[in-house]
C-alpha cells in the first residue's frame, strides 16, 4: 500500500475543482509552485498522468477522473475531522470567519467587531463579504449572515430578526428634484437599482406598477454602491431602514409605503455547536442584529447577555442560493 501525503491529495483536488493552479493556490492559500510540486509528486507516487496542462488551464485525464471522486471523498472526510476537532475546544479564543453580504459587512458589523474586540480580545475575526453563499460543510465560513433561510444540509439556523425596508433619497436630492407623494411618482424620479437581479422590479410588478430595468437611472449589482450614490444624492433607491437612519444627509421617503421585510437569518455548520468560541460570536452576531434591526444601539450590558442566551437552533436540510441586500 502506498504512502501518500495528504497535501498531495488536497491539492489535486483543489486543481481538478478549479482547472488552474492559480485559482486553486486561491483557494487553498498557497503557492503556485507549492501546488504544482504537490501534482507533480503525486503523478510519481502513482506513476499516472492526472493532467494535461494546457493554455485551457489543467484537464483531467481518465485516471484522474477515476481518482478524483475518492480524492472528493477523502476530503470530506478531513473537514469532518477538522469540525469535530473545532467543536471540541473549550478556549474562548482563536479565529472565527464570518460571512456576510456586503452592506452587513461594511455598514453594519464593524460597530460590533469594536464590541466584540473590547470583550473578547482573544477572538480574531475573519469577514468574508460577499452575495455569495458560501460553503459552511467545506469551512469556507464558520459563520454565515444571510437574507434568506440557510438551508444546506447538516447547517442549523436562527432567525435574528426582519429588517425594514425603505424608500429613500439625499436631502440634496430632494432639495433639487422633490419629494414622490405616492409610488407611481417614483418612475418620474431618478431611481438607482439593480442591474441585473430582478428583486426590485419584481416589487414593482407586483405592486401593479410594470417597469423593467430602464427605470433605473444608475444600475448596479453591487448594494454598496447603491448606497453610496444614494447618499451622494444622485438619486432615490431601496435602503436597510437601520442605516438610513444612521444617515443624517438621507431621508425616508414614502414612509406608508408597505415594502417586504429583509430575514436575516445565522447559520453553522452542527459540528460546530460545541465550540466555545464560534457559539460565543453567534450568539454575540444574534444579539446584535437584534437591536440593529429594532434600530437601538447595543450597550455591553446587551452583549455580555448574548454569552449566557442559547436561543432555539434548528437544522435544516436542503440546498438554495442567495440575493443579499
Amino acid at each position: 500500500m502506498l504512502d501518500i501525503d495528504w497535501n498531495l491529495i488536497r491539492s489535486f483536488a483543489a486543481v481538478a475543482e478549479t482547472g488552474s493552479l492559480s485559482a486553486a493556490a486561491r483557494k487553498l492559500r498557497a503557492s503556485q509552485p507549492t501546488l504544482g510540486r504537490h501534482i507533480t509528486e503525486l503523478e510519481q507516487v502513482l506513476d499516472v498522468t492526472l493532467f494535461r496542462r494546457g493554455r485551457a488551464g489543467y484537464k483531467l485525464t481518465r485516471q484522474g477522473v477515476e481518482l478524483l471522486g475518492r480524492a472528493l471523498e477523502m476530503r470530506e472526510q478531513a473537514e469532518a475531522f477538522s469540525r469535530l476537532a473545532l467543536g471540541a475546544t473549550e478556549e474562548v479564543a482563536g479565529t472565527v470567519r464570518i460571512a456576510a453580504s456586503e452592506m452587513v459587512a461594511i455598514y453594519v458589523l464593524p460597530p460590533m467587531l469594536a464590541l466584540l474586540a473590547a470583550e473578547e480580545p482573544g477572538i480574531e475575526i475573519e469577514i468574508v463579504a460577499s452575495n455569495l453563499v458560501e460553503n459552511l460543510l467545506g469551512r469556507d465560513a464558520d459563520i454565515a449572515i444571510r437574507m434568506i433561510e440557510p438551508s444546506q444540509l447538516d447547517l442549523v439556523a436562527r432567525k435574528a430578526a426582519d429588517i425594514p425596508i425603505v424608500v429613500c433619497a439625499a436631502k440634496s436630492y430632494i432639495a433639487r428634484r422633490g419629494r414622490p407623494e405616492d409610488p407611481s411618482q417614483l418612475l418620474q424620479h431618478q431611481m438607482i437599482g439593480l442591474d441585473r437581479a430582478m428583486d426590485i422590479i419584481n416589487g414593482f410588478r407586483n405592486a401593479g406598477i410594470p417597469i423593467d430595468r430602464h427605470a433605473f437611472h444608475i444600475r448596479c449589482d453591487q448594494h454598496a454602491v447603491i448606497w453610496e450614490a444614494t447618499r451622494a444624492g444622485a438619486g432615490v433607491s431601496f435602503q436597510q431602514r437601520p442605516i438610513v437612519e444612521r444617515a443624517p444627509e438621507v431621508e425616508i421617503l414614502l414612509p406608508e409605503l408597505e415594502i417586504p421585510l429583509l430575514p436575516c437569518w445565522i447559520a453553522m455548520h452542527r459540528d460546530l455547536r460545541s465550540s466555545v468560541r464560534i457559539r460565543r460570536v453567534a450568539d454575540f452576531l444574534m444579539e446584535y442584529l437584534k437591536a440593529y434591526c429594532a434600530g437601538r444601539p447595543l450597550s455591553p450590558a446587551a452583549s455580555n447577555s448574548a454569552a449566557r442566551a442559547r436561543p432555539a437552533i434548528r437544522q435544516t436540510t436542503t440546498s438554495r442560493t442567495e440575493t443579499a441586500t
